[in-house]
């Protein structure tokens, strides 16, 4: 997957290719977006999406592999954490909506080999919107979700 489809690493973990960007732009209040972007992403065993926020909604779709967990933080201190996969006969999901400003990560589910999923944001992602934890300061702020925030700040201070 990661060559057929050029992946690259992804500064949160995992691999990820940026599939589109719409043409036309849209004023969001913190500045000018593309209108719309998707992206392919794979997470592997070993490996976590790191706790991160955007300031957009982003919708997860998964495509390929086995279960991955979502896992949010929410300004007022609630964790969610949703499986993403194809038992949907079994509380997974195909789809989800993370939204704007909320912390989140991922990691792949016990015996899942990967997990290939699509990200869309819109107004459209762009890396000046994007901000990874810092692994003290969520511990401080959270400290009853200081477990999840562990597993998912690998080395971020």
């Amino acid at each position: 997957l990661v060559s057929k489809f050029s992946l690259q690493p992804h500064p949160e973990g995992g691999f990820y290719a940026e599939t589109y960007r719409g043409e036309s732009n849209v004023e969001a209040s913190y500045g000018t977006r593309s209108s719309s972007t998707a992206i392919y992403f794979l997470i592997t065993p070993g490996s976590v999406s790191r706790l991160h926020r955007i300031r957009a909604d982003e919708v997860w779709h998964f495509y390929l592999g086995g279960p991955m967990t979502v896992v949010e933080i929410s300004e007022e201190g609630v964790l969610t954490e949703t499986i993403l996969g194809p038992n949907v006969l079994e509380n997974e999901v195909v789809q989800y909506t993370v939204k704007a400003n909320t912390w989140f990560g991922s990691f792949p589910n016990d015996g899942t080999e990967f997990s290939f999923v699509g990200c869309t944001v819109a107004p459209g992602f762009d890396f000046q919107d994007f901000e990874l934890a810092s692994r003290s300061k969520l511990v401080e702020r959270f400290p009853n979700h200081a477990e999840a925030i562990h597993r998912l700040t690998v080395g971020l201070p």
